[in-house]
């Protein structure tokens, strides 16, 4: 049976609109959040627009009661305070409101590169080989390619050719460049020359893997080239902006997709996603290797995660529609007890 379409509740907004970003940006900003908010309003849902200017969330929502409205949040964080992801959660909680997305504690935990992998690959999720980094000792460590990451960014920020590290002089020199430009630690992995999926899963109890995206890297002949940079999402133009391929859904046998499914699916638990999440995954040698995990995705009308959901049959609206949906189960108003 389907389940009973639900828009008892407002939905309020709540997106970043920092005056501190380029007037591009801002445009940018401003028509994405006009395409979002027009196609849940043309699901049945009343919306209304809140951006978030500053770090004075509490004032963004006075006025508004919690038990009359449900927060999309595609909020990336409060302006001025970094990796605040998990602020922005806990502060809607402490209002007492009920919100799309995962938990304070994932969003917070998903900035620790570090810690993620750990609990990845204590869970038995396939993941890497990996070690962080504080300082220039880098003495045992020994795969080669390796990959070098800020330990605590998301977004492709710091990963560009240069930091595909083919020994170890280039491994202590890329190293170095994290620690000084972006002053957190350094996140070093075996680099897996393979194919890399986009992988988008939403649900709760009953947990659905969306068609997978491929990254196709077939344009670049040097290791160094295939992988998504951070020119790859945000700066048309560049060489791997237009030179990466997506192919949704990615070509895949029964077989590598049930493996793939199985890996997402449990690294999706693992991790403690709630309501939606994406996962870069890697293939070599029969393994599917979780790279990195997203629970709060970008989920703009042209990304990945939108794509995957109209290749499953569902419009921009019905996705965004099904999200609201998943956190309305959540709240007290529609569904006094926990069906």
């Amino acid at each position: 049976m389907a389940e009973q379409k639900r828009t008892d509740l407002s939905i309020l907004l709540l997106h970043n609109l920092d005056g501190g970003w380029q007037p591009w940006d801002l445009q940018k900003a401003r028509e994405e959040v006009d395409t979002l908010e027009r196609a849940i309003r043309a699901e049945g849902h009343p919306v209304t627009n809140v951006p978030v200017h500053d770090s004075d969330l509490v004032s963004c929502l006075r006025g508004f009661d919690p038990g009359r409205h449900i927060v999309f949040n595609w909020c990336e964080g409060l302006p001025g305070i970094p990796f605040s992801e998990g602020l922005v959660a806990s502060s809607l909680e402490s209002l007492g409101f009920v919100y799309t997305g995962s938990t304070p504690q994932v969003l917070a935990l998903s900035w620790d590169k570090g810690k993620v992998k750990r609990l990845l690959e204590n869970s038995g999720v396939p993941t890497p080989a990996w070690r962080v980094y504080h300082d220039l000792e880098t003495d045992g460590w020994g795969t080669f390619p390796a990959i070098v990451k800020p330990a605590r960014e998301h977004a492709s920020s710091g990963v560009t050719s240069d930091a595909v590290a083919l020994g170890p002089e280039k491994l202590r020199a890329r190293i170095a460049y994290v620690l000084k430009h972006f002053r957190q630690p350094a996140l070093v992995e075996d680099f897996i020359d393979g194919r890399e999926f986009h992988v988008s899963l939403w649900g709760n109890r009953s947990v659905e893997m969306l068609p997978p995206a491929e990254m196709d890297f077939s344009a670049f002949q040097d290791v160094r080239d295939r992988l998504c940079t951070f020119e790859s999402k945000f700066q048309p133009g560049s060489r791997h902006y237009d030179g990466i391929r997506l192919s949704l859904p990615a070509p895949l046998d029964r077989e590598e997709h049930e493996a793939l499914q199985q890996v997402a699916q449990r690294a999706y638990r693992v991790m403690g996603c709630r309501d939606y999440a994406r996962f870069d995954i890697r293939l070599r040698d029969g393994i599917f290797y979780v790279l990195d995990v997203n629970p709060n995705p970008d989920i703009s009308s042209d990304t990945s995660m939108a794509c995957a959901a109209e290749v499953a049959g569902y419009s921009y609206g019905a996705m965004l529609s099904r999200m609201v949906h998943l956190a309305a189960r959540r709240h007290p108003g529609l569904y006094p007890r926990d069906l």
